[in-house]
């Protein structure tokens, strides 16, 4: 490995107003809360518009094989953040954390022109969108890594609550508000749920090239090589492994008995472990373990893991709640129900929008762990009054729990992420926010897989059955209906999740619905044959991720009660004159 080595930048002045411009602080604030907007804003405006999307290449959403670009499509994006975020943190200390912020904003705009304009349709369509959804998932680290990294460096510590809790409230408020934007741009042109982020990313490049300015001493060092292939190769090898452990093989609804998963799962644990052993003996590592000795880093950080399992799957148990079940049982079409479901979500929005600044600015001067713990505690209690809810609920009763569980996160991300940065010293705040990061989004992507993972095993006991038992009824013959009892639950559940019937998505090939008489054509094609077939397994599953969600959620809260008061465990570097 060869040195690098740099110019070491003269000692920060303390920013301020000048000519009558704005503090620098509060611009660093905006531009980094545009960045991480528009960054999580693609994290779900993908997700939301994937029926679009689908139609727009010409790919079927029921065809066993889509499948796997439906997850690509899905979790790629944050597969590829959970993995490199480090890495540019990392380099962000090094070479300068503007410059390699300032990079993502320029990454981001071009690959989003390049997914706006596919060239390919189907197969070759789908994995182009893939790939640049890579590219995308680069630039949108190099957000990640660097942007609380410069918050902490531009901001006082009497401040710095504030100043990060409107940054993260950005970021987890625009997954949400990417449902309605994706809702609304696909029903007009599915490719403007790309091009909409050029412009954006245009802004953003030229504004931070012109505005931001490093107020931070770079450190000289290494890249640690070998801890970022064993990191990288490991990391995605277990995740890509969870992965593909939700889709069906060999007879099986699900595939943890391919080899390839278990390949993946066994090979990147394995890799991991020899991360750590580099890790312990590199001078210059990408993760600086030592960090994991204080207190507030590593319950804080594994705070956050905790607490990504718990909402990260939520999320989309929710939006598959509402698109299969809830939303055609009220007389929803299928084709609107994305939109529908985005807008239905809106208090848990809501609930970060209101008490997420609220706690940043409250914990600078009470401390952070009255809400940490009371904000996971709330979380955590909220998953148990979802249980309580019928499959067909009261919207009130459920907009009210997930508004609990907005304010919930939002109590809790701001403090915790204060205390967090405020314990590491100068040169490590971009590393340590990418630390930081990769255990959010990883948490995140195992969330899906193993909360989609209990799902469909709730689901393959009592739907095949189900679907038969309700197709013979109607007049199906059993030839058919089997059939469609015998695919795979992931199908049928990522179609209605896709907002496709796919009742008579599968039974219109076979000829089946030509022959029925018109009421019961009606009935099968209908907004509530489906959502009644599936609300009982459904509700089993949800049972199951909600009490895990429930026991995460306080994980989280006991490791904030653990580490106590964060105003006892700030590093020296970053007390106050």
């Amino acid at each position: 490995m060869t040195a690098l080595t740099h110019r070491t930048a003269a000692e920060p002045t303390s920013p301020g107003p000048s000519d009558g411009r704005l503090a620098y602080k509060w611009v660093a604030l905006s531009n980094t809360t545009l960045g991480i907007l528009m960054a999580t804003v693609n994290s779900s405006i993908v997700l939301i518009s994937l029926p679009a999307v689908f139609r727009g290449i010409g790919l079927d959403p029921l065809a066993a094989g889509n499948v796997s670009y439906l997850l690509w499509l899905l979790m790629g994006y944050m597969l590829v953040t959970a993995v490199l975020v480090v890495t540019l943190g990392r380099l962000g200390d090094i070479y300068g954390r503007v410059r390699i912020y300032n990079a993502g904003f320029a990454v981001f705009a071009l690959s989003s022109a390049a997914l706006a304009l596919v060239p390919f349709s189907g197969g070759g369509g789908a994995l182009w969108l893939i790939g640049f959804r890579v590219v995308q998932g680069i630039g949108g680290s190099m957000l990640m890594a660097n942007s609380t990294a410069i918050l902490t460096d531009a901001f006082p510590a009497h401040e710095r609550g504030m100043a990060l809790g409107i940054n993260q409230v950005a970021g987890i408020a625009g997954s949400f508000i990417g449902l309605v934007v994706g809702g609304v741009l696909s029903e007009w042109d599915w490719r403007a749920i790309f091009w909409v982020s050029v412009p954006l990313g245009v802004l953003g490049t030229v504004w931070a090239y012109r505005s931001l300015r490093e107020t931070s001493t770079r450190g000289s060092g290494r890249i640690d090589w070998w801890g970022n292939l064993t990191f990288g190769v490991g990391l995605t090898a277990l995740l890509a492994g969870i992965t593909y452990g939700i889709q069906p093989y060999g007879g099986h609804t699900e595939g943890w008995t391919n080899p390839w998963v278990l390949l993946g799962i066994v090979g990147g644990l394995a890799l991991l472990v020899v991360f750590v052993a580099v890790e312990r003996r590199v001078d210059d590592p990408m993760f600086h373990l030592e960090l994991f000795r204080t207190k507030p880093f590593w319950t804080g950080a594994t705070g956050v893991l905790t607490g990504a399992i718990a909402r990260g799957g939520l999320q989309f148990m929710l939006i598959i709640w509402l698109q299969g079940i809830w939303l055609p049982l009220h007389g929803y079409d299928y084709e609107s129900t994305p939109l529908w479901a985005g807008i239905y979500l809106l208090p848990l929005t809501l609930g970060f929008l209101v008490a997420g600044p609220v706690s940043g600015y409250l914990s600078d001067r009470h401390g952070a762990l009255p809400f940490t713990v009371g904000g996971m505690s709330l979380m955590a209690l909220s998953f148990l009054g979802l249980l309580a809810l019928p499959t067909d609920f009261s919207y009130w009763a459920f907009a009210t729990l997930i508004l609990l569980n907005g304010v919930g996160a939002g109590l809790y991300t701001a403090p915790n992420m204060s205390a967090i940065m405020g314990s590491v010293p100068a040169r490590q705040r971009g590393a340590s926010a990418g630390m930081v990061s990769t255990f959010q989004n990883s948490g995140m992507v195992l969330s899906m897989g193993v909360f989609f993972s209990l799902l469909i095993a709730g689901l393959a006991g009592s739907l095949p059955h189900a679907l038969r038992t309700g197709l013979v009824g109607q007049g199906v013959s059993s030839s058919a209906a089997d059939s469609v009892a015998g695919l795979p639950p992931v199908g049928t559940v990522f179609a209605s999740f896709l907002g496709y019937n796919p009742i008579g998505a599968l039974l219109t090939p076979t000829g089946e619905l030509d022959r029925l008489p018109a009421a019961n054509r009606d009935t099968l094609t209908g907004t509530s044959f489906f959502p009644h077939l599936i609300s009982g397994p459904f509700h089993d599953g949800l049972v199951v991720v909600f009490v895990l969600a429930a026991v995460m959620a306080a994980v989280a809260a006991v490791l904030a009660w653990v580490r106590g008061d964060t105003r006892a465990h700030v590093h020296e570097e970053n007390r106050p004159a």
